[in-house]
């Protein structure tokens, strides 16, 4: 599953953001890039384009267990998902009221043997429109650059390109994120892996949303249904302060979907 991978951020960017994210999206691109096979994924989480105050600084982990999944890995010598535990700590810091730098380390697995591995770290920017959860219509774009231990992901080095778009309309927010991932292999191979996600906010700090994560593999060659994962969530969000919880069940509609998959995010504040 590639995923945005469910996500409840906190805060957004500007004018020079938005070009510096333009320019940023065109050389990745013309770069060329993706994955030449699915692989796990560390976080499963829809980007709202919220991020930190500038100087703020924050740590979220991510955990996502599969009591139902595929019991064959998705490449020789990959994690199989079944009764698998994969799970990050996501290190945050607002820079200015558009740009949020953050690092993934360590990437982690408990395997359905038992044993812990370290697959890898990442690197991310995040440019957002300023002040994001107070804009009817607000937007951003997330960059990401992994270096992979080989059982994590086929290619030793990969990248993402999430768009994010999104709308508050009342109580209801509507975000889109139509991610590109890649292995730096061509144009041809980004992976297109969007997520999306329908949330009701009953106040200012519990809400309660419909995700929807789906992988349906190389622009070039669009794999069948069959092989594309399409997994939906729901989710419940606690946005306190210092600290905030995600909790999430997911179930997979296709073969090469996870049947039933669970997720914890817990966030906090410095």
């Amino acid at each position: 599953m590639a995923c945005a991978t469910g996500r409840t951020r906190r805060r957004p960017r500007t004018a020079s953001g938005e070009r510096l994210a333009a320019l940023a999206l065109a050389l990745v691109a013309a770069a060329a890039p993706t994955k030449a096979a699915r692989a796990q994924t560390d976080e499963i989480e829809v980007y709202d384009a919220a991020i930190n105050e500038p100087g703020e600084f924050s740590v979220e982990l991510h955990n996502n267990y599969t009591p139902i999944g595929r019991k064959a890995a998705d490449f020789p010598g990959g994690v199989v998902p079944e009764h698998a535990l994969n799970g990050v700590p996501e290190w945050a810091y607002g820079v200015a009221d558009w740009l949020e730098l953050g690092a993934y380390l360590p990437v982690y697995t408990l395997t359905n043997a038992g044993r812990l591995e370290l697959d890898g770290a990442k690197l991310r920017a995040l440019f957002v429109v300023p002040h994001a959860k107070e804009q009817h219509v607000f937007y951003g774009v997330n960059f990401e650059l992994s270096e992979n231990a080989r059982h994590w992901q086929p290619t030793r080095n990969s990248g993402e390109i999430r768009p994010i778009l999104g709308v508050h309309e009342g109580a209801w927010d509507l975000i889109v994120n139509p991610i590109l991932d890649t292995g730096f292999d061509g144009i041809r191979q980004l992976d297109f892996a969007p997520a999306e996600r329908v949330a009701y906010n009953f106040s200012a700090r519990w809400a309660a949303a419909l995700e929807h994560y789906q992988d349906y593999g190389a622009v070039g060659d669009l794999a069948p249904l069959k092989r594309q994962d399409q997994t939906g969530f729901a989710v419940v969000d606690y946005n306190g302060e210092p600290d905030s919880v995600e909790l999430g069940i997911g179930h997979g509609f296709t073969p090469a979907s996870d049947a039933l998959v669970l997720k914890l995010m817990v966030t906090h504040d410095f």
